[in-house]
């Protein structure tokens, strides 16, 4: 039995610190997918929680199907983020807002710089279709391989990279038609 396999297996007995070792190994991931889809900090933060205790509520009931636990969790992730931009009015019309928090040291001209660098780089997104959207935040965004994510969206490899492949081609020229 894979180690993961284990952890989910006591997870989905009770054992709370189970849970807390997947929640601490799937935490940023999940929350850089949903960061990527409403594009604002403190949103990200609370629907990213909101995942977990939706996890939390329903692991009694998970059964492991031969995919990575954490396919699971971008299902749920995927859900929600569909949920709160129904409720906003904004789905397909996710807004980049101003709080984006940038670790680019001290120097504001660079920061400001990296922000509108940001800020294009979403809206360019914006304009890819939906599953090249898709892909590009699951492999770019929560860093997951092409296996991990064509197990994800249950598609193969052979389309995920084709997807991610045109979806970097469109975002380039997208980008580069900007300047």
């Amino acid at each position: 039995m894979s180690i993961e396999k284990d952890v989910v297996s006591r997870a989905v007995k009770g054992d709370g610190g189970a849970f807390a070792q997947l929640y601490e190994e799937h935490f940023d991931r999940i929350y850089r997918y949903v960061y990527l889809k409403v594009g604002n900090q403190a949103e990200a933060e609370d629907l990213t929680q909101e995942v977990f205790v939706k996890a939390l509520e329903a692991i009694g009931s998970y059964k492991w199907r031969n995919l990575p636990f954490v396919a699971w969790l971008f299902r749920i992730a995927h859900n929600q983020v569909i949920d709160y931009l129904r409720k906003q009015g904004r789905v397909g019309k996710v807004a980049l807002e101003d709080d984006i928090t940038l670790v680019s040291g001290s120097n504001p001209a660079l920061m400001a710089e990296r922000e509108l660098e940001i800020e294009e780089l979403i809206n360019n997104v914006k304009k890819l279709s939906p599953a090249q959207r898709e892909v590009i935040s699951l492999r770019f965004g929560s860093e997951l391989s092409v296996a991990e994510a064509a197990k994800v969206l249950g598609k193969n490899e052979g389309t995920v990279k084709a997807l991610q492949y045109n979806g970097i081609v469109a975002l380039r020229k997208l980008m580069l038609g900007d300047r």
